[in-house]
């Protein structure tokens, strides 16, 4: 009894300092946007209650009895006025699930409310859910679009590591009652990351979608889709176009996908994507940005050169290294939360402007796709500066 009173006492305190640590924005020499000094969200985050038996009688050693291996890619809605993000949780058994988490100001203090969410299953299935993308609709409702991962049916025997990625569909209006829809439908045997349009377009609903040829690689599809479906119950999108494709020796050569939805802003809509290249020691993953046209979202008016964020120092570490993902950011008046995911491990913030995103995006220039014309766009910026110098 002891033991456990012990352990008990100094897990619940260690968890209570660990939740009120504040954050402090870090120098940035890109300007662009602030990092922080801690990530908002870890596996040590998750409530103990979620993880021991508080029963002395069946757990008198105060063990884990159900472990949390990291909490990552995370949805993030503004409600209330308060912050919440629906963090992908994945437990030591590698099955990932969603908890909410809210913060008065965004950046620290983040504490998960009542239980892990409960989705029911469709007739199918999941074996795994994960990556939610959070959009307050015009139509009212909040929807989740997350990737509903199950066994592929045409494996081969004994292959027990083939999949099939498509795009399961949830909505509330109080993050508490989740009404599970039928999974979207397309023409594309996987679908993974794809992101509702927060407003009608042309009196139905838009969706980026993101093809692939198997459950990793994109193969010959691949790219940042556009689709329109008629409604979000029994949702379809019959055909696509592809807006903004893999592209040779770039940051998403191998595959892109969109990240949240995109902010609606003067000048247009600012999105934030994944792009993904292959390297010796792997794939690479960063964030970077475009931005789309207020007429036509489906139409990209602007794309600075490379990433817009990449992972830095300890976030290069963890379970899939040198690997940066967001699926959740969050705008507050003129402000701007970008919550992202190192290494698929833990939840980082960083902190911006509408304004500072809109300069990046519209003065930054784009990719010239070759080396000669990298150097001579560079020069270019350092003739410009012998002025100023």
């Amino acid at each position: 009894m002891n033991l456990f009173n012990e352990r008990k006492e100094r897990i619940l305190k260690e968890y209570e300092e660990l939740i009120s640590l504040p954050n402090k924005a870090l120098f940035s020499t890109g300007g662009v946007y602030e990092r922080y000094e801690n990530p908002v969200v870890t596996a040590a985050h998750i409530p103990p209650h979620w993880r021991y038996d508080f029963n002395p009688e069946s757990n008198p050693y105060f063990m884990e009895r159900l472990g949390i291996n990291a909490a990552l890619n995370t949805g993030a809605i503004l409600f209330n006025n308060k912050f919440y993000l629906m963090v992908r949780v994945e437990g030591h058994d590698r099955k990932s699930f969603f908890g909410l988490a809210v913060s008065d100001n965004g950046i620290d203090n983040f504490r998960f409310t009542g239980n892990p969410v409960l989705i029911d299953e469709t007739e199918d299935p999941d074996t795994n859910v994960y990556d939610v993308r959070l959009t307050a609709h015009e139509d009212g409702w909040i929807y989740g679009l997350f990737c509903t991962e199950r066994k592929d049916p045409e494996a081969a025997p004994g292959d027990e590591s083939s999949a099939t990625a498509q795009c399961g569909i949830i909505r509330t209006k109080d993050l508490e009652n989740w009404e599970r829809l039928a999974d979207l439908k397309t023409s594309s045997s996987q679908q993974r990351n794809v992101v509702l349009h927060p407003e009608f377009i042309e009196g139905k609903y838009a969706l980026y979608t993101r093809p692939q040829d198997s459950f990793i690689e994109a193969g010959s599809q691949g790219g940042i889709g556009w689709g329109l479906s008629d409604s979000m119950v029994n949702a379809e999108v019959k055909s696509s176009v592809i807006m903004d494709k893999k592209v040779y020796h770039t940051i998403n050569e191998v595959k892109n996908g969109q990240g949240p939805s995109p902010i609606k802003t003067k000048d247009g809509w600012l999105h934030l994507a994944h792009g993904v290249r292959n390297t010796a020691a792997g794939l690479r993953y960063v964030l970077y940005m475009f931005l789309s046209s207020l007429e036509d979202p489906s139409r990209i008016t602007h794309r600075p050169s490379g990433y817009f964020i990449a992972p830095e120092g300890e976030e290069r570490v963890g379970d899939v290294s040198n690997v940066v993902f967001a699926n959740g950011w969050i705008q507050k008046g003129e402000d701007v939360y970008i919550y992202y995911a190192s290494s698929d491990t833990r939840c980082h913030v960083a902190t911006t402007t509408i304004d500072r995103l809109l300069d990046y995006v519209k003065n930054t220039p784009e990719d010239p796709h070759t080396s000669r014309e990298c150097v001579i766009q560079r020069r270019k910026l350092a003739d410009s500066n012998q002025t100023f110098l």
